[in-house]
């Protein structure tokens, strides 16, 4: 009898919870969409209300892949008035330092330097990376944005030729008014050949897309660091770029700082393009599983959320609550539910794309229920090993977001 009255407690409360998740992830869709559509890929025909700031970029570079000096190149031709591009690059034998000299010599009027050698700061290479070139930035405002991201979107359709956006640093800085302290761009990815590609612009588009947008219109601090506008005076307060050197998750933190001091954050109207050229699935798996670790140390809350968070978990919660409260089938309400949030998910990649996609509606079907699919075993292997493979050191997590290097003896 007593475990009766448990199980029957137990649904309850299952029903429950299920309406509420329903009710909170309709809203994330919802907020997405409306977000997406009316802020987003828009481009900025206004005339500034303010001057420009001038801008310090900067470029953590390691190794090169077949996409690189393309994407680099787009930098050099950027439409803003005052700019400079700080390239780092850590290890002295690195190609790399051949191929920025080579854009060095071809934009002699472009106000760019080399910096080779790093600075160790801390555990995080990134930061160690960048040190050189964020002490000797010149301006007020810099930008960080990594090496697999390019200004503009690739056109499979005219044999790889690129399209200028032009104005996604303007963009980036008609942001920053003057209560903004931080500008992150929506991360997404270029137009590129192969299902691998397909997967990760499916992944970028919608699942990424809906928790990444609605955390930013409903006020929390949700930030990648692939491309971040940031105030360096306020970055001084918080102790300089050095200071967030023991971080693996250095833009979490930095964006951390930046709101602790008062300062509000902005979403860029273009979207973060990645570009790399070197992709597999295998990559994807391991860089989503990479960050998933990494949020589970530094908000544990992501443990419960991520997972209910999920079209096939929190389906099936919500048909159990379909179920409970109105007697409908449970494997029709589970499919009715996966096939409304296939269709939404749909909406939200057409909208970030800002135009046709790059491959067809069955490969699109396909890429999404295996990303889907996906989810639960990604969630289950970070959860496993504290341990992060990131370029070519190795880190154990501690709880808090701090890590320590692992020496193989």
């Amino acid at each position: 009898m007593a475990m009766v009255m448990a199980f029957e407690v137990v649904g309850a409360a299952a029903a429950v919870f299920g309406c509420a998740l329903f009710g909170i992830l309709i809203q994330m869709h919802l907020i997405c969409i409306a977000y997406v559509f009316l802020k987003m890929n828009k481009r900025n025909t206004e005339t500034p209300p303010m001057k420009l700031p001038g801008i310090s970029l900067l470029k953590p570079l390691k190794g090169v892949d077949p996409h690189l000096e393309d994407n680099l190149e787009t930098f050099f031709e950027l439409d803003y008035p005052e700019y400079e591009i700080l390239l780092c690059v850590q290890e002295h034998e690195d190609p790399a330092i051949d191929l920025c000299k080579r854009l060095l010599g071809k934009y002699p009027n472009v106000d760019a330097k080399l910096f080779v050698g790093g600075k160790k700061v801390g555990i995080n290479p990134k930061i160690n990376n960048l040190m050189p070139g964020y002490e000797a930035a010149r301006y007020d405002v810099v930008w960080i944005c990594d090496s697999g991201i390019r200004d503009g979107q690739m056109d499979l359709y005219q044999t790889f030729r690129f399209t200028m956006r032009v104005d996604t640093l303007a963009d980036l800085a008609h942001q920053m008014t003057e209560k903004v302290g931080l500008v992150h761009g929506l991360p997404y990815t270029a137009d590129r050949r192969g299902f691998a590609a397909t997967l990760e612009q499916v992944y970028f588009g919608t699942s990424h897309a809906r928790t990444y947008v609605a955390a930013h219109a409903t006020g929390f601090k949700c930030v990648t660091g692939m491309s971040c506008l940031m105030r360096k005076a306020v970055v001084d307060q918080a102790g300089g770029l050095a200071a967030f050197g023991q971080y693996l998750a250095e833009d979490y933190f930095l964006s951390k700082a930046i709101a602790d001091r008062g300062w509000q954050f902005a979403m860029a109207q273009q979207v973060a393009l990645q570009n790399p050229g070197t992709y597999s699935i295998s990559l994807f798996q391991s860089r989503v599983i990479r960050w998933t670790k990494l949020r589970i140390h530094m908000v544990p809350a992501t443990i419960v959320c991520e997972p209910v968070s999920e079209c096939f978990v929190s389906g099936l919660l919500v048909s159990w609550s379909a179920h409970y409260f109105f007697q409908w089938d449970i494997v029709l309400a589970f499919l009715c539910y996966v096939f409304a949030w296939f269709l939404l998910d749909f909406i939200k990649l057409r909208l970030v794309q800002g135009g046709p996609l790059s491959f067809s509606k069955l490969d699109y079907a396909v890429a999404w229920f295996i990303r889907e699919s996906m989810a639960l075993f990604i969630f289950c292997a970070a959860l496993w090993d504290p341990v992060i493979s990131w370029r070519t050191g190795r880190y154990r997590l501690r709880c808090g977001g701090t890590a320590e290097e692992v020496i193989d003896m």
